[in-house]
């Protein structure tokens, strides 16, 4: 607040501005469900990206984490947040629905479950992976466990067990 008093005249309407233009202009993709200023978004329209690969994600902002990796190049679909009964929010409230309706179309063969490594998170996974596997698709889960370049001593014991449960052949 302080900056924006000593900010030269006219900062703070210019700011006001651009919050309404930003809340007028960004829509959600009708294909993915990202928050995009086009619908559909320039992820779901390229041709560049596999579309049999769909990583399932909690918030748009959990995007840039994946394309910042530079590795992934396939497609997403956000959520909106994560099954949490204590605080009143159930599948319904999810956009499970048009993920739904994107794998009637047959062209997603693997569905990666990318929500948080938390109660919430893995309650939704679990959830989505149950929904997901009648219907013949491959779901999978992103590993978790210690980050890296984190010492072991110092890491927490739910990463160590994870980090454990989640090994894998060399």
């Amino acid at each position: 607040m302080y900056w924006l008093l000593r900010a030269p005249p006219g900062t703070a309407a210019d700011i006001a501005a651009a919050l309404t233009t930003l809340e007028q202009s960004v829509k959600e993709c009708s294909v993915c469900c990202d928050l995009t200023p086009d619908d559909p978004c320039a992820r779901c329209r390229s041709t560049k990206r596999d579309e049999s690969v769909v990583v399932v994600i909690e918030h748009p902002q959990d995007i840039l984490a994946f394309e910042r990796s530079g590795d992934y190049r396939g497609r997403y679909h956000v959520l909106h947040g994560a099954i949490s009964p204590l605080d009143g929010v159930g599948p319904d409230a999810l956009r499970i629905r048009p993920l739904l309706e994107r794998l009637r179309q047959g062209r997603i063969t693997e569905v990666v479950l990318a929500t948080d490594p938390d109660v919430e998170g893995d309650a939704t996974a679990l959830y989505l992976a149950r929904l997901l596997r009648p219907i013949g698709v491959r779901v999978t889960r992103i590993a978790h466990g210690i980050s890296v370049g984190t010492e072991i001593e110092f890491a927490d014991a739910a990463s160590l067990t994870r980090a454990f449960e989640n090994r894998r052949e060399l």
